[in-house]
């Protein structure tokens, strides 16, 4: 017996694959290629796949655990780290947003509910590609990143408030009071659902679970948490999508929210996918093609307002003009939570016809470029920092005029202060090495001058900035930011500025390597092979080879520019005639029992040497050991003896130490 939607979804995963590995190929994102396979096996692509109300009932799944993992990723102790880009940073964005394409909307003739509904769904941006987008480009952690990165999660979070008002934008004028009061009321039921599953019923139903060991019974209990607050929150009239992140939440703030999570992702990958897959079904190709001139100026004119707002609520935090922009441009698209916005506006009359079809042609197009609008938005950057704007603009308002002394000379700078650079100015205060450091967070720049740490607001891309640092004359500069590309443009300022300075880069990537030696650097330390340079030297240990020739070898894997690691070869490299030093001896530690053979005699007495073929290296006792114990040391019970020798022999003598 034929099973249709069977059919359906194995063509989708089929058209998946190919598209995601061209994607790939490309560096698009996948959730792009997901909504072109919708656009090509859906009803108004090759029409492929017929089972579109099925393929809706699964992206429903998707919907229900993409905000559940939301939910359950959701800590309030990681939103403290960048409360203020989520609070402030957030809420400007959002409203900003949400006024203009108001403003907007209604200008054009819609009615003000519909309006108000559209400054929504054009508000939101697209989490999972932007994320996406940094993490490949390296940018999370630098400024305009943990600015994107709070905007993003108050986005996430204002969905709920939106699914919630939207009946309410729907309702009649006469019902608006009544209307209110049942929000409220279902708002203070959520509230209290939250607190009392959160407090006391979750955690003893997971810990119920967890003991069991048993991953079959943990993984339904999660899923029935997830399920039954989704279908509660349906049964009182609000959405699956809202009880799912009220779901996740409740169990984010239990002990077992990673576990939960890592139990969920597989299924949500899966099921989301149909989600992005189910949205290409939507458009309508015909009318992208009837429309391409109308369908074109929303699309510029959405992502024109998204980019303004976007940066003119970074410039209103105090970020400079760079991280503005930056951040302008990665907020641009339309995000996936306004497709879950829209069908709620679907159902209630605020969105129908021609207009969805022109939410969904603007919203794709905008996601779809936005690997595109990113790759460009460095550029647009560097052409704005050239203009001749006052150094406030180009800095930030935290930018601080503070000189530095003529008399700081040969001192070290230090470009940007995460832990790497903490790092490196707590070991210059410990050689008494005179710095500065230049950073772009106001708010560190604010706490750690309250430490008298000599630090300064600023964007080191500018010469105004690192002249500021007296740069001219300083002896070191370490260049320690997350942000790839500025830190480029940093190198390049300032080898033009200072031709005898030493200049030591933290990259990620070996791949920049090249790149930054060629643009004036002295030092390039790349994590990736820095790291495996220390696990390598710790494996070399293990082994007994010899302190002096591991320091050979790491100095020239570092000479050579890691060319022993970049390179794919199985040939073996020949390095400093390293070898490894008796490779079947083994130190081992024995405790000493009460009732062992061992316990209470000296070595004389025990023969080590003679009967086992070991050497007694040391003894420990009371958490001291004793190095090169002589022939008359007992060894008492509870000692531990650290014993060396051929491997098989070591072995042998663990009979003399055990319990008989």
């Amino acid at each position: 017996m034929e099973i249709p939607i069977l059919k359906g979804i194995t063509i989708i995963f089929a058209l998946s694959v190919v598209v995601l590995f061209i994607f790939h190929r490309l560096r698009i994102p996948a959730v792009v290629g997901f909504l072109l396979t919708g656009i090509l096996a859906g009803p108004h692509g090759f029409k492929l796949v017929n089972e579109v109300h099925q393929v809706e009932m699964l992206a429903e799944i998707g919907i229900v655990l993409l905000l559940f993992t939301i939910g359950i990723e959701f800590s309030f102790n990681e939103l403290l780290q960048i409360r203020k880009s989520v609070l402030m940073g957030g809420s400007l964005q959002v409203v900003l947003t949400s006024v203009a394409a108001f403003g907007i909307s209604a200008f054009l003739g819609y009615p003000l509910e519909k309006a108000l509904f559209i400054g929504f769904l054009i508000s939101l941006s697209s989490t999972a590609i932007v994320l996406r987008l940094f993490q490949e480009r390296a940018e999370l952690d630098s400024p305009h990143g943990r600015a994107t990165l709070g905007i993003l999660i108050f986005q996430d979070f204002a969905i709920v408030p939106m699914i919630l008002f939207t009946p309410l934008l729907s309702g009649q004028a006469g019902n608006l009071g009544n209307s209110l009061i049942e929000l409220v009321a279902k708002g203070l039921l959520i509230v209290i659902l939250v607190i009392v599953n959160a407090k006391w019923i979750v955690p003893y139903i997971l810990y119920q679970a967890a003991r069991t060991r048993n991953r079959e019974i943990f993984l339904l209990s999660i899923v029935v948490i997830c399920l039954a607050v989704a279908w509660l929150t349906s049964s009182v009239g609000l959405s699956l999508a809202l009880g799912a992140f009220l779901a996740g939440l409740i169990i984010s703030e239990s002990d077992y929210s990673h576990q939960a999570l890592g139990s969920v992702l597989p299924f949500r990958d899966v099921f989301t996918s149909f989600f992005f897959v189910s949205i290409g079904m939507l458009l309508d190709i015909a009318y992208l093609l009837q429309q391409p001139l109308l369908v074109a100026a929303a699309v510029i004119g959405v992502m024109l307002l998204k980019t303004i707002m976007g940066g003119f609520t970074a410039l209103l935090m105090g970020f400079p003009i760079r991280s503005m922009i930056l951040t302008g441009f990665a907020l641009s698209q339309v995000g996936e939570f306004s497709f879950i916005l829209s069908r709620s506006g679907v159902e209630y009359g605020l969105l129908t016809g021609g207009n969805y079809q022109l939410f969904l042609a603007v919203s794709i197009l905008t996601m779809a470029g936005s690997p595109f609008v990113l790759a460009i938005a460095h550029r647009a950057a560097d052409l704005t920092v050239r203009l001749p704007l006052s150094e406030r603009i180009i800095s930030g308002k935290e930018y601080s005029r503070r000189e530095v002394t003529d008399d700081l000379k040969n001192h070290l700078v230090i470009l940007g202060f995460g832990i790497n650079g903490r790092n490196v100015a707590r070991a210059a205060a410990a050689a008494s090495i005179p710095y500065m450091v230049i950073e772009m967070n106001p708010d560190t720049v604010r706490d750690e001058r309250k430490n008298d740490e000599p630090i300064y607001y600023g964007d080191a891309t500018h010469e105004a900035v690192l002249q500021h640092a007296n740069i001219k004359e300083a002896k070191v500069a370490v260049v320690a930011i997350s942000d790839p590309v500025a830190t480029r443009r940093i190198i390049e300022v300032i080898r033009r500025l200072n031709k005898d300075l030493c200049i030591i880069v933290r990259t990620r990537y070996v791949q920049e390597l090249e790149e930054l030696f060629e643009l004036g650097a002295n030092e390039v330390i790349p994590e990736e092979f820095e790291t495996s340079v220390e696990i390598f030297t710790r494996v070399l240990n293990k082994y007994l080879v010899p302190r002096t020739e591991i320091e050979r070898f790491i100095s020239e894997v570092r000479s050579d520019t890691y060319e022993m690691f970049r390179s794919y070869s199985r040939r073996p490299v020949i390095l400093s005639e390293l070898k490894l030093q008796m490779p079947d001896f083994e130190i081992a530690t024995f405790r000493i029992y009460g009732d062992s053979k061992a316990a209470g005699k000296n070595l004389q007495q025990i023969e080590l040497r003679k009967k086992y073929g070991v050497t007694m290296l040391a003894i420990g006792r009371e958490g001291k050991f004793k190095a090169n114990p002589h022939g008359q040391a007992r060894v008492l019970s509870g000692d531990v003896a650290v014993i060396a020798g051929p491997r098989e022999k070591v072995a042998r003598v663990a009979e003399l130490f055990s319990e008989e």
